[in-house]
């Protein structure tokens, strides 16, 4: 059994106790029951990138496919393979998100929770004409007027300037680094670096006004 699976169903099988159990089915996959629902079917992968091939992989094995989990904690989900996976009715994220889609009953919906609240806000903004989703954290918005912003979405609480420079490294030129932790607040070393890379770093209020500018 790889050891990704075997932490994944240890931490399950803690959490669901006398509600249900979960147990290795093979390879990658697990199948979690809990009482008056029906089985889940989920994948617990050690993969560094989830890329439309592995998903597509996976759901060929797997028909019946429920979630699949990058357990890594920094694991990062192409565009396409995002795309793909919610066409499907899969759910995708990370441990977390799985644990939680588990508890809420969700599991075929749920989207990465780290991203999910920031991502959303972005979607029902009525100046957004179009959303391109390049990563899990990285999107591409057109707006009414115009303008097109590529987006980075930075989790840390307080965003140093390693952080912007680490992402911009990873993941490439960026217009805006948004840090959608929404406690903490961005270093001034890190709001310098993004000056010298010509990015701007932001919390919510600051991204809103730059998209709702004319």
């Amino acid at each position: 059994m790889n050891w990704q699976v075997n932490y994944a169903l240890e931490n399950i099988n803690d959490c669901l106790k006398r509600l249900g159990f979960a147990k290795h089915v093979t390879g990658d996959a697990i199948k979690i029951s809990i009482h008056d629902r029906p089985d889940t079917l989920a994948i617990i992968s050690a993969s560094e990138e989830i890329t439309l091939e592995i998903v597509q992989h996976y759901h060929e094995q797997f028909p019946d496919l429920d979630f699949i989990c990058g357990y890594r904690k920094a694991c990062v989900w192409t565009g396409k393979a995002i795309n793909y996976v919610s066409d499907a009715k899969i759910g995708w994220g990370s441990a977390g998100t799985l644990y939680s889609a588990l508890a809420d009953n969700n599991v075929n919906t749920a989207a990465h929770k780290d991203y999910f609240y920031a991502y959303r806000l972005i979607t029902q903004m009525r100046v957004v004409r179009n959303i391109e989703r390049e990563f899990d954290r990285v999107f591409i918005i057109d707006l009414a007027n115009g303008r097109k912003l590529r987006v980075g979405m930075l989790l840390e609480y307080e965003p140093t300037a390693d952080a912007v420079r680490s992402f911009w490294d990873k993941f490439g030129s960026v217009d805006v680094m948004w840090n959608i932790n929404p406690n903490g607040e961005p270093t001034s070393s890190a709001f310098e670096v993004g000056r010298q890379l010509g990015c701007g770093v932001m919390k919510w209020p600051e991204f809103k006004e730059s998209i709702l500018r004319r």
